[in-house]
């Protein structure tokens, strides 16, 4: 049997509608297409499969696969429709899964043979015993949530030269949280919705990887401290350096944390998402108020952990002072990078459904469902402004007097170097990525970033830190920003 898994490109949309397909390279050329991999799992040594990312490949259309399997994400939705529909045309089976098919299944059933609701740990053995027997069917809705049977994802299939990071892996589904805007009450309908493997089964996987450096891409890895300190006492020893996501309040627990950076932790995503508590309830995210956020990112600095913080625009508190106001604070903070976002209310979340209520969805393009894109209506602010000032926070935050006042926070000449060397080299040469990414030379890059994170934890701890508390919302200003602000 011929399998082909495809991930399709996350398309840009401009605001005027036009559409292409140009990407900041680097971004995308961050991991490989893990869920896809872990489905390959499921075959046998006999079949054969191909696995394709658009997003550091041309895809082929020169086959007829007898299953095409495609992961759809909603920016993703109108690309992964014209591939379905082009290999339904040739005869393939065509599944389509992901966070899209279960929140539009019937949008989706229109260009599948075959939809996934839902995780497939248990739908697609199911699916792969059906269709050998001659009998698939259109849907299969998951129920049993459940890891500990979950193959090792064929990483064999990924091209690795391609990707910063090939080593990527998740060992929990979804998050124990529920925020409004989350996906995850949507795509874990029916089971569970946040669940973790057996600890051993994660060791066995991580000792294999080639490298130092090991990525997760877990929604929420301290989810279940119990399952988290086990995970960490396991993974201590091993000399890996990884990064990870996890929320303000987990970090503010000290025994966990230091378990996770004696074990390796080196770099934290943090959705700190906004500095309003009352945003943060607007949202449910109930778990964030009244965290000190300046305590949140101290921690993990005396401990030397780069900090990447995640900002969402668009809340519902939010007016023209609070681009200026998170930048400041992200920068007095000494955040070594930072991932902005407009608030984006994805179909199936409970976000779009009070939206859509409200009458305040201006487009169902789902190009344009990317976190740049303004698709709904602000309540403090237009759109244009919206989008304009999402804009400006990222070329502020990354300007050399941002990147040169956030690393003076550390107060220590190597720290401030690396800040430096960190956050420039993310997002200061663009130019230089693409070329790295084109020659097929990313693989030389990778041991450099885990020398950088391997020294970040043998770093004493500092003293106290001059990030300044939140300032109360200055009295609203109007601001205008140039569209053409490069992200």
């Amino acid at each position: 049997m011929k399998v082909k898994m495809i991930l399709p490109a996350l398309i840009e949309a401009r605001s005027d509608h036009s559409r292409h397909y140009t990407f900041r390279p680097i971004k995308y050329s961050l991991f490989p297409p893990l869920g896809l991999a872990t489905l390959a799992g499921y075959l046998e040594a006999t079949d054969e499969v191909e696995l394709q990312d658009e997003h550091v490949e041309t895809l082929s259309f020169n086959d007829s696969p007898d299953i095409v399997v495609i992961q759809v994400y909603t920016p993703s939705a109108l690309r992964a429709y014209q591939i379905a529909d082009l290999y339904r045309a040739r005869g393939s089976h065509v599944c389509l899964g992901g966070l899209h098919v279960t929140a539009m299944p019937n949008e989706a059933a229109a260009h599948a043979d075959s939809i996934f609701l839902g995780p497939g740990e248990d739908t697609w053995p199911k699916f792969l015993s059906d269709f050998r027997q001659g009998h698939p069917k259109p849907i299969y809705q998951s129920v049993v949530r459940c890891l500990d049977n979950a193959p090792v994802p064929r990483r064999d299939l990924f091209k690795r030269d391609k990707y910063l990071f090939p080593n990527t892996l998740v060992v929990s589904r979804g998050c124990p949280h529920r925020c409004e805007f989350c996906y995850k009450e949507s795509f874990f309908k029916g089971g569970s919705s946040f669940y973790t493997m057996p600890v051993e089964r994660a060791l066995r996987d991580i000792e294999a990887m080639p490298g130092k450096h090991v990525f997760f891409l877990d929604d929420h890895l301290f989810g279940n401290p119990v399952f988290a300190r086990d995970l960490f006492d396991g993974l201590k020893g091993m000399g890996k350096v990884w990064q990870a996501a996890g929320t303000t309040e987990s970090i503010q627990r000290a025994d966990l944390l230091d378990k996770a950076v004696e074990a390796g932790l080196r770099g934290l995503f943090v959705g700190f998402e906004t500095l309003s508590d009352a945003n943060l309830s607007s949202i449910g995210k109930f778990h964030s108020i009244r965290r000190n956020y300046e305590h949140a990112v101290k921690m993990l600095h005396d401990r030397g952990v780069v900090v990447n913080g995640s900002f969402v625009f668009g809340l519902e508190n939010d007016d023209l002072s609070v681009f200026d106001r998170t930048v400041e604070w992200a920068v007095e903070s000494g955040l070594e990078t930072a991932t902005f976002h407009i608030l984006t209310p994805y179909p199936g979340t409970r976000l779009y459904e009070r939206l859509k209520r409200q009458g305040r969805i201006l487009t169902n393009d789902w190009n344009q469902y990317d976190t740049r894109h303004a698709v709904f209506k602000p309540d403090r602010m237009d759109a244009v402004e919206l989008e304009a000032g999402y804009r400006q926070a990222y070329s502020d935050f990354y300007s050399w007097k941002g990147i040169v006042k956030s690393a003076a926070v550390k107060r220590d000449a190597l720290a401030e170097l690396r800040h430096i060397a960190y956050a420039a080299g993310w997002k200061k040469i663009d130019p230089v990525w693409s070329l790295l990414i084109k020659a097929g030379q990313l693989r030389h890059i990778t041991p450099i970033f885990e020398a950088v994170l391997g020294g970040l934890g043998q770093q004493p701890k500092l003293g106290p830190q001059t990030a300044k508390p939140l300032p109360p919302a200055p009295a609203l200003r109007r601001r205008t920003v140039a569209a053409e602000v490069q992200v």
